[in-house]
């Protein structure tokens, strides 16, 4: 027997036996987890999930019931389904602004390409002061425009 009970047979009152499959998941500093998570699975139901359940998978499995069990007093209507349609609404809003953005910049960059001289580089350019332009200014560089 161990000398300190876990948080579940400190709850029923008994006596912690060594092979308790709850002692691992619900120590006895954190009883509002066992008593959040019984509220909404009941005592029994959570032992059936743990034995049926592998050991390497019981840790996150009981973590899991745990934050199902707090997002469902926090909202007992919608629960985590709630929080992950949150998520996805905003997801949507996110990808719904990138390809406006995406179709703006591609706009202007059609925009650009189309008031871009076609000059050849060949030939020069006589402004109309009649200073020829001999091409040493790279006409696509618009950083002064």
């Amino acid at each position: 027997m161990t000398s300190t009970r876990c948080a579940v047979c400190k709850y029923f009152r008994r006596r912690c036996p060594p092979d308790c499959i709850f002692a691992p998941y619900f120590p006895n500093n954190d009883p509002q987890k066992f008593t959040c998570v019984r509220r909404f699975y009941g005592a029994s139901n959570i032992g059936k999930m743990l034995e049926e359940m592998p050991v390497h998978l019981r840790a996150d499995a009981v973590d899991s019931l745990y934050y199902e069990a707090k997002c469902r007093t926090q909202d007992p209507v919608y629960g985590c389904v709630g929080i992950i349609s949150s998520l996805h609404q905003q997801i949507q809003i996110a990808q719904s602004q990138l390809a406006k953005a995406l179709a703006e910049l591609s706009f202007l960059d059609a925009n650009l390409a189309a008031a871009e001289p076609t000059l050849s580089h060949s030939e020069p350019l006589v402004q109309p002061n009649g200073v020829v332009d001999h091409g040493l200014v790279d006409p696509l560089n618009t950083w002064f425009y």
